[in-house]
């Protein structure tokens, strides 16, 4: 009896081993390993804690809480990375930096981030702020053909890769950059690959990118994850230096989009990409779109300055290599200072800051009040008029009659309260520097009172407005109630109507006059004339002043 029931239990214990073997390998759980990516975007060299509203995020609860920095970038990174991460970024990590990076060309700020691990980047539109040569220096090494060898000696080159897969060299029609690369982490193969809003030529100078052409982001994303799927690759990450806007408030973790540019890339983009990481409007957001084969996608971005890490968990099939898409999961984390910082990125800060010091801390001028970028209803700044009042100032001897400022160039408000010890109400030149930090060239051109006119009628574009801030002789009436092309009116300077056929001296930086921003009646210009560095201008004008109050917003009238 006892041998019989023994028979049957070996019998029907076979007959398990049987059923098993029979099932189809689909109908296991398939290998697979985990990979963790930790993300940011736009740094813009803020080594040090970024202040005013910069310097805030909006944390999971609604609240506005102090963010960034790099010693807690580099704190957090520590506390969110483990064995199977890699850390990247999405552009704008240099250009338009404080002067404790800038004043060095963002070398520091490039050695600061290979010092935390990021591995690759998209190049962002900043990038090329002092040119693509220069980008070619940031990235392989040597010192600044100009300015010579920072206090560190010969630069090395970054750590990491910078990808543009979009941006070709005119003439031979190949990649001004690496399109894209690969990583290897937990024993599978990831791919990488960066592009830049197409826009670019539009809001940078163009002489910095003379010879290159910005393709549509989605063709040549699609071009790269062709080319990566022939390698074998076919985990693959997108690093897009392009996004949308969010709803007031946003939270980290919410989507919130209002879908524009960054969504369509997301949308369009080869199904082989499994994530794409976003960045270039400066909001925080995580979402799921479908791909054009309709399966959920990962879509987010991290804010600016340091003030948002983005962490994405995936699996991969460790069989076909590929990410198991229903394991996507995006988290952003805000860099709070709540935790203490990293000792080493403290002394790396400190010993930067103390070489800029001296530069940084000179008074060049006083205030009487907080002089801000806050805008009137018609758009108007009390500090986009006080630069452009200043650059108007500094092409006089060129033959300037009226200037006129772009407002992304305004970068920071400036604060009556002492930020250290230079006292209440004094501008030192680092607090200059960060409102003006591109050092645009000043120029002159020669416009007919008709292309004013055309010009200031492009303020308003399919994408937006950018309402340009006035020296405090030229005055015009906006109306945003008319259409698009017939919404300005009532022109004058020195209180008299500008005359049509009449030529007239506009004073602008040269990405201005470049056609930067979409104002490319700028480029029909005549005669041009060149003059100084446009924080030059702007600290000499400050200077002559002696104290200067914020001017009343009552050049642009209407609304």
């Amino acid at each position: 009896m006892t041998r019989r029931r023994t028979l049957l239990a070996c019998a029907a214990a076979g007959l398990t081993a049987l059923a098993a073997a029979a099932q189809p390998a689909a109908a296991r759980p398939a290998p697979t390993a985990s990979v963790r990516l930790l993300a940011l975007n736009d740094f813009h060299g803020n080594l040090e804690t970024p202040t005013g509203s910069s310097g805030t995020a909006i944390d999971e609860n609604g609240t506005a809480v102090p963010a960034g920095g790099a010693a807690y970038v580099a704190a957090h990174l520590k506390r969110l990375a483990d064995r199977h991460t890699l850390t990247v970024a999405q552009g704008d990590l240099i250009g338009a930096s404080p002067l404790i990076s800038a004043a060095y060309h963002d070398e520091p700020s490039v050695r600061f981030l290979g010092n935390v691990g990021v591995t690759a980047s998209a190049v962002g539109n900043h990038e090329f702020d002092e040119g693509y040569r220069e980008l070619l220096r940031i990235q392989d090494g040597g010192c600044h053909p100009v300015d010579g060898c920072s206090p560190e000696g010969r630069w090395k080159g970054a750590e990491f890769d910078y990808l543009a897969a979009n941006v070709l060299l005119d003439k031979k029609n190949r990649p001004a950059l690496r399109p894209w690369t690969i990583r290897r982490v937990n024993g599978v193969k990831v791919g990488f690959i960066g592009v830049v809003t197409r826009t670019t030529p539009t809001i940078v100078t163009a002489d910095g990118i003379k010879g290159l052409t910005f393709e549509d982001e989605v063709a040549a994303a699609n071009r790269s994850a062709r080319e990566l799927k022939r390698r074998g690759v076919r985990a693959m990450v997108l690093l897009v230096h392009e996004g949308d806007q969010v709803k007031a408030g946003n939270r980290p973790d919410e989507c919130g989009t209002v879908p524009g540019a960054g969504t369509r890339i997301a949308r369009e983009a080869d199904p082989e990409i499994d994530v794409v990481l976003s960045g270039h409007t400066h909001q925080q957001y995580v979402c799921s779109v479908p791909d054009p084969e309709g399966r959920p996608r990962l879509y987010s971005s991290g804010s600016s300055f340091g003030r948002v890490i983005t962490q994405v968990d995936f699996e991969v099939d460790t069989r076909t290599g590929d990410v198991v898409r229903s394991s996507l999961k995006g988290d952003n984390h805000v860099v709070t200072r709540d935790v203490p910082p990293d000792p080493a990125t403290v002394s790396f800060v400190q010993t930067w800051k103390d070489r800029v010091a001296a530069i940084a801390n000179k008074p060049v001028g006083k205030i009487t009040a907080d002089v801000t970028r806050a805008p009137s209803p018609a758009g108007e700044t009390a500090l986009g008029d006080l630069v452009a009042d200043a650059q108007l100032a500094s092409m006089k001897d060129k033959g300037a009659q009226v200037a006129l400022m772009n407002p992304g160039g305004v970068r920071a408000d400036l604060t009556y309260k002492a930020s250290g010890g230079e006292g209440d109400g004094v501008v030192t030149y680092g607090e200059a520097f960060t409102v003006q930090p591109f050092s645009n060239v000043m120029g002159v051109t020669s416009l007919t009172g008709a292309q004013l006119d055309a010009l200031l009628e492009q303020q308003w574009t399919a994408a937006g407005e950018k309402i340009l801030q006035p020296s405090a002789n030229l005055h015009f009436t906006i109306d945003r109630s008319r259409p698009v092309g017939d919404r300005v009116s009532a022109i004058t300077i020195e209180g008299t109507p500008v005359d049509p056929a009449a030529a007239y001296k506009v004073s602008a930086n040269n990405f201005l006059l470049g056609g930067g921003d979409g104002f490319s009646v700028f480029t029909q210009g005549k005669d041009q004339v060149l003059g100084p560095i446009d924080l030059d201008g702007f600290v000499a004008y400050l200077g002559a002043q002696g104290t200067v109050s914020p001017p009343p917003l009552n050049r642009i009238s209407g609304g």
